[in-house]
């Protein structure tokens, strides 16, 4: 969105295209210009980018699409070729990380941190150790806090990316450890449990378990149980 001192001012639409979609253009023009045609008071243009990993990864149909794709409005941008990643702006530098092969990807992540000190300004420096954080995270999901710790020669335990992954261990964690205690009281109080039954209360979510938890202690039969699942929808 442009800034609120620009009025009317550009609004960007930008696509990351990480795999073959072969109605790609078809939604984006389609989406952009009816936004645009929605909300053409607020602006005075609109600019779109479309990037790609490389240029094998492009819709084959361009046809259709000609006029828009040469237009100066539409830029197409292929990471691969956008030259050395230690000579890319940062910003710039860090869409290509996602792309490099792994055995590079550890040497170049830790130029960008070490770029990052020497050429970001302080207030933008945690948003760039966030983002190769994140990008290490989920190009090396096998290895550990730890070995990934190592790898980029920083602590990562306040990275955000880690506060995520850390709250929703804990968020799986409970939900197990609620599923565990609500399936033993079940069984107690109605008996064994249909296997289907059984299944139906394990995709619960935590707050259907907690609420499963305070009714069970009324439920006499199966049928209390059958009756309160099937009543899920009303609640």
């Amino acid at each position: 969105m442009p800034p609120e001192s620009e009025n009317p001012g550009v609004v960007y639409f930008c696509e990351v295209q990480f795999q073959k979609d072969e109605k790609l253009y078809e939604r984006v023009f389609a989406e952009s210009y009816l936004y645009f045609y929605r909300h053409r008071h607020r602006f005075s243009n609109f600019q779109i980018v479309i990037i790609y990993p490389s240029r094998d990864l492009e819709q084959t149909d361009i046809i259709p699409y000609l006029n828009q794709l040469n237009s100066p409005q539409v830029t197409r941008l292929y990471l691969d070729e956008l030259g050395d990643i230690r000579s890319l702006p940062v910003w710039v530098a860090l869409m290509v990380l996602t792309t490099i092969d792994e055995a590079q990807t550890t040497q170049e992540a830790r130029h960008l941190l070490a770029r990052n000190q020497q050429e970001v300004p302080p207030a933008q420096n945690r948003a760039i150790i966030e983002l190769i954080t994140t990008i290490m995270v989920y190009k090396f999901e096998d290895k550990s806090q730890r070995e990934v710790e190592e790898m980029l020669g920083i602590t990562l335990q306040e990275t955000r990316v880690y506060r995520e992954i850390s709250e929703k261990g804990e968020q799986r964690g409970r939900e197990k450890g609620e599923k565990s205690l609500i399936l033993r009281q079940l069984t107690r109080q109605v008996g064994e449990l249909p296997p289907e039954v059984r299944q139906q209360v394990e995709s619960l979510s935590l707050e259907q378990l907690e609420n499963l938890g305070e009714a069970l202690l009324d439920f006499t039969s199966m049928t209390d149980l059958d009756a309160w699942l099937a009543g899920l929808g009303d609640r």
